[in-house]
């Protein structure tokens, strides 16, 4: 009866996980991981503004 339950609960598992791959991959996601993918390039606009004033809170 163990058996059976861990395997129930493998295959619940990577059905759950392929869902996720199929979500996070399919094409009406396309825009957000592209700004997703930006996002460590993007510079608070703090840091911007002070750069460009030459001001700094250091």
């Amino acid at each position: 009866m163990l058996g059976l339950i861990n395997g129930i609960m493998t295959v619940l598992a990577i059905v759950t996980f392929a869902g996720i791959v199929w979500w996070a991959w399919s094409t009406h996601r396309a825009e957000a991981n592209r700004q997703a993918a930006m996002l460590p390039f993007a510079l608070p606009e703090e840091y911007q503004n002070d750069k460009n004033t030459g001001e700094s809170n250091e």
